[in-house]
């Protein structure tokens, strides 16, 4: 077990979606679920005590279509919409949506880049380019020209991705929340991601005392975050990491 993290019968396991769990695909509808992966999980939750949760900036309702209730606990848009168990309702923070004009604008912004993407959200929606690489810094400048002098809404950086979100969420927030609830109540964090956006629920992890995994320094790709996750389900309590 490496010394950072936790016994896992004192942890809380808290993993990123797109590019920890499942490979990264060229678009959000074509990601994959690996065979076996929500066994895994389901598997690894009573060694947890339940305390295993995925934190995304996609919608609960997504990670529920790919994965049901392996998760016991699923933390969306960046911590904008908290379902703590399976079965309960979500838990929404008060904050604004996107004006129309907006949505409407990055439709056309969209459209004029062939092969990106839009991806709507309830608080918030996304531009993908990984299709079009090239067009990237011009659908920034459109989403900042957009967003000029907005106090209420942020454009974050992902992996091929701008995403318009509402200030004062991030997956740090989303984790602390997790953390403040049964099961993970009284537990130590270990959060797991890939991308920038992940950096403030590992933060938030090592604030209180628990533990933050990169994908690529730790297990080199969603693979080796799955065949990790599957010895440790399987008995090697917190397999090797490669660190």
């Amino acid at each position: 077990m490496p010394p950072s993290l936790p016994p896992i019968e004192r942890a809380a396991l808290l993993l990123d979606l797109d590019g920890t769990l499942l490979d990264i695909a060229p678009a959000p509808d074509a990601v994959l679920v690996p065979p076996g992966l929500r066994d895994t999980l389901h598997a690894l939750r009573p060694l947890l005590g339940d305390a295993l949760a995925v934190v995304t900036g996609r919608p609960v309702e997504t990670v529920e279509a790919l994965l049901g209730d392996a998760p016991f606990a699923v933390a969306g848009e960046h911590g904008g919409a908290i379902r703590h168990a399976p079965g309960q309702p979500l838990e929404r923070p008060d904050l604004p949506a996107p004006p129309e004009a907006w949505l409407a604008s990055a439709g056309r912004v969209v459209a004029a880049h062939p092969g990106a993407l839009l991806e709507r959200k309830v608080r918030g929606f996304a531009l993908h380019y990984r299709a079009v690489p090239d067009a990237g810094p011009a659908m920034r400048d459109a989403l900042d020209a957009l967003l000029d002098g907005s106090a209420d809404f942020e454009v974050l950086s992902g992996q091929m991705i701008w995403e318009v979100r509402p200030r004062g969420v991030d997956k740090g927030k989303a984790v602390a929340r997790l953390m403040a609830r049964a099961p993970c109540l009284g537990r130590l964090p270990v959060c797991i991601g890939d991308d920038v956006t992940d950096e403030d629920g590992i933060a938030e992890a090592q604030a209180v005392g628990g533990a933050g995994l990169r994908v690529p320094e730790s297990f080199g790709s969603a693979g080796g975050v799955r065949a990790w996750l599957a010895a440790t389900a399987a008995g090697r309590a917190w397999a090797a990491v490669n660190r």
